[in-house]
């Protein structure tokens, strides 16, 4: 994974407004707006996950595809791992460790029924955010001489992004007849939604990536991505409190 090798010269020069910075700004205080969202089901959903029975594969599917699209924090933390990933093998490698994670423990979780805090698992994937954000500026290797694992770190944070949907659906008390098939179509259809957002970003960030201006706005895109990352931990953590 690269990294640049020095950003005191980026925080110095002045910034022109970027058109494509503004729509990720923009996108980010989306997902501020929509963090108490960030896993829930929406109550059409949920009353149609309480009302049905049996194995619904094509449903499940597509709601797990509306999740993945909709998931402001599943889409943050994918804009950091392949921000500074240019060859589409590691970008493969990197996206398969999370969907590893993710998969694993949102299907372990609904089928044995893991009760854990939805808010405290939030704000572990606010955390995963800022984490991502830190390692893309190099602030590790600053501030403590080493460099993390990035695959460890990325399917590590792939289970928790899983646990926090795992708490979700089990909220909503879906119907033990076909729940194995279903929790299967619903990972298929988030990793087919997975794939579109990643298709998006890509096409967004090779755009970017050419332009004159991407190398003067980087920082200041991970800056903006870790701030994310941290109102999300705030307002999950006060939610935890509140609750």
């Amino acid at each position: 994974m690269h990294h640049p090798s020095s950003w005191g010269g980026l925080r110095t020069q002045k910034w022109r407004a970027s058109p494509l910075l503004f729509l990720m700004t923009a996108f980010f205080v989306l997902a501020f707006a929509n963090g108490a969202l960030a896993h829930a089901v929406a109550e059409g959903d949920k009353g149609y996950i309480l009302e049905i029975s049996g194995i619904n594969l094509l449903p499940f599917t597509y709601l797990g595809a509306k999740h993945m699209v909709t998931g402001y924090d599943h889409l943050l933390f994918l804009f950091g791992v392949i921000f500074f990933l240019y060859r589409l093998s590691h970008i493969a490698i990197y996206v398969s460790l999370f969907a590893v994670g993710h998969s694993t423990t949102m299907l372990l979780g609904v089928y044995f029924g893991w009760n854990v805090s939805a808010y405290l698992i939030d704000a572990i994937i606010g955390f995963s955010v800022v984490y991502k954000a830190l390692d893309n500026l190099g602030a590790f290797q600053r501030w403590f001489g080493f460099q993390p694992n990035t695959k460890a770190a990325t399917l590590i944070f792939g289970f928790f992004h899983g646990l926090g949907l795992a708490t979700k659906i089990l909220e909503y008390q879906i119907s033990p007849d076909g729940l194995l098939p279903n929790l299967l179509a619903f990972n298929v259809g988030v990793e087919i939604g997975q794939l579109l957002a990643l298709a998006a970003i890509l096409i967004a960030m090779g755009y970017w990536r050419r332009t004159k201006g991407f190398w003067k706005h980087a920082y200041t895109a991970n800056v903006v991505m870790m701030t994310a990352g941290f109102v999300l931990i705030g307002y999950q953590l006060t939610g935890y409190v509140v609750a």
